[in-house]
This record gives structure tokens, sequence and C-alpha cells, in this order.
């Protein structure tokens, strides 16, 4: 296998040891190929290229980066071609690929939305200052504490150190809530506990019901995606569960890569009540009759994948996961994959990209998810609130889920709401609050209201005639806006929105693949543009006509919505002519 190898490079013992956590002992079957339907093509894959990423973890944590040794023995073990590893290995931005030198963790300091406002740039020259290895971070998912930072371990585990401190979310304790009324109740690493407070209730109600009336159920409440997309849900599992009943083998996943500047809710969610996402992933397993469930997670969230794996390993040891799952027949099990910065793996199939061992560049649709998904099999895929708001659906029935929202956007949603409000956090609320109520929730406005961005980077800025806005789906489209994730990031006339904009298209600018030339070249002169601060006429034209091009021709949402934040700013005078 000479030609195997990348370089002469060879690993050391130190990398082959980390490795073999991962993959185990070497072993002949790994170098067994097969054939999988991809795309609606033929595909050769290598039977455990998934554990690549995985892989890439052991070597990184080991020494602070991928040396060439250390990936030639990874390429070697999986059979993974070594230009298609390096370029994996690359894609990442918590993956390094040259020696860094020095042996210290690294401190990665986020730079977006909440974060730019509340001294992040300041946070950084004060921990150069100080000899620490930093590194300037898109948006790490902690938006309510900002300025925000996360620690990539070296030989040890990672972590956040805000998480070491005492934290508590403003409605937690509230029984009244939906999705965080366990939150500060029930212990996030104790399986007993979560049954106490009403836990597994919902799964035992579905079996009740079985497949067919679970999915009518599903489908009935009108649930929809609250990842951003507003797909319903029933109509994903149904599919897949059709695919399912003509002998296919399928798989659910919980897209928890939430990577959106300004977004946090699933990393409250799931670091204080994991326990409901592995009981509504086995609901969504047993509905759609899928063998394997995946939970893909930020590589920034150590203490929630912490606290799901102890969550998975104790439901597998109760008898809830494995082979005769819940003693009815059904195989089911759940494996946790960690992302590893890259803000396009939230996009469905960049998402399967990465799991599988591949770059995670989106591919072209048709076909489907619900029908070449994950492993070119059936797949149906959903955003972790999405799933949670299964169980109480399930425990107090279609009519009352149905009491609070509206017709079309029924239940409640999560807001992420940071910036400049007098409460930052993760709050719960009825679909059809106003825009001026929920700020109220949040203790109100710090300063004088300037702008809301909402939606996140990929949504667009409101101003205060906005506040009577009702925040449904068909209430934000009507005006022009959007929910997205939940994001509800507020700006005073202090803040600095020309700096924001124009960190908002250089975020865009990184996080573009590059694979649609639009997109990868759309981006990069969006930013040069507004970095410019050079906003004529002619230069607004030119990013509507750059902005239109990306939506036409990019083959994933992040070129379809890049220029959504900017044009909105354009157009409330927020950036432009003497701003």
């Amino acid at each position: 296998m000479a030609d195997l190898y990348i370089s002469s490079d060879v690993a050391s013992e130190g990398e082959m040891a980390a490795v073999a956590v991962v993959l185990g002992p070497d072993d002949d079957a790994l170098v067994v190929e097969h054939e999988r339907v991809v795309r609606g093509g033929t595909r050769r894959r290598h039977a455990r290229r998934n554990l690549l990423l995985p892989a890439l973890h052991a070597l990184q944590n080991h020494a602070g980066w991928i040396s060439p040794g250390g990936l030639n023995h990874v390429c070697e073990r999986l059979q993974v071609p070594p230009a298609e590893a390096y370029g994996v290995a690359t894609f990442y931005d918590l993956f390094r690929t040259t020696d860094p030198g020095n042996r210290e963790a690294v401190t990665h300091v986020c730079v977006d939305g909440a974060c730019q406002m509340s001294g992040a740039n300041e946070l950084l020259a004060e921990l150069e200052a100080g000899g620490a290895r930093v590194h300037a971070s898109p948006c790490l998912g902690q938006c309510e504490r900002a300025p925000a930072t996360f620690v990539q371990g070296l030989a040890g585990p990672d972590l956040v150190p805000a998480d070491s401190l005492p934290y508590t979310i403003p409605q937690q304790g509230d029984a009244s809530l939906r999705l965080l009324r366990r939150i500060g109740v029930v212990d996030p690493t104790d399986i007993d506990s979560y049954r106490h407070n009403g836990g597994f209730a919902a799964l035992e109600r579905a079996r009740e019901l079985g497949p067919t009336e679970l999915v009518q159920l599903v489908t009935d409440s009108g649930l929809s995606g609250r990842g951003g997309a507003a797909f319903p849900t029933g109509v994903k599992w149904a599919a897949v569960r059709a695919e399912v009943d003509t002998g296919r083998s399928a798989h659910v996943v919980a897209n928890a890569d939430e990577s959106e500047p300004g977004t946090f809710k699933d990393r409250v969610l799931i670091e204080n009540d994991p326990f409901s996402l592995v009981e509504a992933l086995l609901i969504a397993g047993y509905a759609t009759g899928a063998t394997h469930g995946w939970i893909y997670i930020r590589g920034e969230y150590p203490l929630a994948t912490a606290r799901l794996e102890k969550a998975v390993a104790e439901a597998r040891t109760g008898g809830l996961l494995g082979a005769n799952a819940l003693g009815e027949g059904h195989n089911f099990d759940i494996t946790i994959r960690r992302g590893a910065g890259a803000y396009v793996c939230g996009e469905e199939t960049a998402l399967f990209n990465s799991i599988e061992g591949f770059r995670g560049e989106p591919r072209n649709k048709p076909p489907f998810p619900t029908t070449h998904g994950l492993f070119g099999e059936p797949t149906a895929i959903n955003n972790p609130e999405t799933l949670v708001n299964v169980l109480h659906l399930l425990t107090s029935g279609i009519s009352e889920y149905r009491t609070q929202g509206t017709e079309r956007s029924p239940a409640t949603k999560l807001f992420c709401l940071s910036g400049a409000v007098l409460t930052p956090g993760l709050y719960e609320a009825p679909f059809g609050i106003t825009l001026g109520e929920l700020l109220e929730m949040a203790g109100g406005v710090r300063g004088d209201l300037r702008a809301v961005l909402m939606g996140g980077a990929a949504g667009s800025f409101v101003d205060r005639s906005f506040l009577d806005m009702a925040l449904t789906l068909e209430d934000t489209q009507k005006r022009g806006t959007t929910l997205g994730s939940g994001v509800v990031m507020v700006f005073n006339t202090e803040d600095d929105i020309v700096a924001a904009v124009s960190r908002i298209a250089e975020f865009f600018r990184d996080e573009s693949c590059g694979q649609c030339v639009p997109c990868r070249i759309g981006t990069q002169r969006q930013h040069e543009i507004v970095g410019a601060g050079v906003l004529d006429a002619k230069h607004i034209g030119l990013i509507d006509e750059m902005a239109a091009a990306m939506r036409d021709a990019s083959i994933c949402g992040l070129g379809h919505t890049a220029s959504n934040a900017v044009q909105s700013a354009i157009r409330l005078g927020l950036i432009g002519a003497g701003k």
C-alpha cells in the first residue's frame, strides 16, 4: 500500500494510540468495501469511512494539529484516499494541518454578533498579550453570555469556561412551559430523575398509538421544522415510513449543529434536558421504522456532548436502545457525531456528507433526503426543538397542543434573545407574541432601540416599526422578514451596526464551502464592498445583482440568504452614505 501514503511521515505511537480509541485495534475487516446508492447513482464507499471525522478529532486533540504521519495512519486504517482525507481535514475551522509549534490548548473567542458588541476584540487582544494561543472564531453558540470563549483541549477535554459558572435560564422552573419545563428541575445526568419528572411517558403513548397513528398525529398537529426551514414534520416522517414499508432501511437524524450566529437554543436544551432528545429520537425512529438514529452536534459544545453521551449510554443500559429496543422486535440505536466548525454543515445534505467522512458540501436536490439521505438511504432529519415538541404533543393530545399559537403556527417557539436587552437568554413563548412583548420578557431594551436582527446572519434587520409584528411564520413572512431559528439580536443606538453588518458579510465569505461559483465569488465581493464602506447607488445595485445570482444559482441556503441582512440594513438606512 505504498501509494496510499501522503508522504514518508509515519504516525507516532501517541497518534496511533489516540486513533485506536476511536477505531479500535487493527482489523482487516476495515478494508472491506461495499456499494451504496447515493445521489441517484452508484458510489464506492469504505465500510467505516464515517469514522474519519472522529479520528481527525482524536489526532487534533492529541497534539494540537493533524500531522502528515497521523493522517497517513488514519488513511491506511480506513482505506480513505489521502487527498480526500486531507480535503476533509482542511475543511473545518477546528482542525489544523500545520504544526503550531507550541503545544498549548487554543482559546477560541467569538467575534460575531452579540460578542462583537460586548468587547470580543478587546478580549482577544488581552488574551494574546497574556501569551495565550487564541483564535478569532465565528459564533460559538453562547450569545447570552457574551463575549464567548471555547477552549480546544490538548491531550485533554475541550471546555467552555462559562460552563463552570452558576447559570440559569430566565424561565427556569416554570411548570407552565412545554419545552423548557424540566430545566432547573430535572438532573440532566440521571435517567431516573428524568423518569420521575415525566420522562418516557411520551414514548409509552407512542407505543400505544403505533407507527401509523403516530405519524398521522404529528401530521395533523401542524408541527413544522424549528431550525429555520419550517417544513412540515409529519410529511417528512410519512415519506420515510413509506420507503421503509417497501423494505428499505432508514435513519433519523437530530441536527444539533446550530451554527447560525445568535442561536443557542439547542445547546441550552441539550445541556439541561438531554434525555428529552434521546426520547424524541426514539419516537421518531419508531414512527418512521428507522433502525438507526444520529445526533450531529456542534464541536464547540463539549458539555452538551458529554451529557448526551451519558444519556445515550444510560438509555442503552436500560434496554431502550440496541437489539430488540423497547421489547417489540425493533432494532434501534443512536450514534453521536461531533462537527468540527463549519456553518454549512447545518444544511441537511452537507451534514450527511460530514457524517459519512466527506467534505461537508451540500448536495444537489432532488433526490431528497426522504428517499436518498444519509448513506443514500431514506432519512428524516429534524432540529432538536422540533423533535422535543413531539413529547408534549403525545402527552397532552392534539387539542391541547394547538391551544397556543395560531392555525398555521401552532404551539410555542424558543427564542434566543441577545445583545442590548436587560436579560439575555433563551425564552419559550407562544407563536403570535409580538416582537415588543418578547423584548419585554427579556427586561426590555438596554438604551434606545436602533434595530433588531431577526433570524440571525441569514435573517434580516427590522426597526421599531416592527414591534407590533406577531411572531408567527405567516406574519413575519408577510412583513418581509423571518423567524429563522429563533434569533432575536437587539442593537441600540450606541452599537456599531456598520461594523456588525460588515462582520456578517465576512462571516458568509468565510463560511461558503466554495462549491458554487456564484456563492463563492458573490460572498467575497459582497464583503469587499461592505467592508470598504462605500455604498453609493452603483455599489448597492451591484450587491442586489449578486444577491439575485446567489439566490438563483446556489445549491443551498447559504448562498440563498447570504445577502439578506446586508440588503435589509441598506433598506433601513442602517448602512450606506454617511453611516
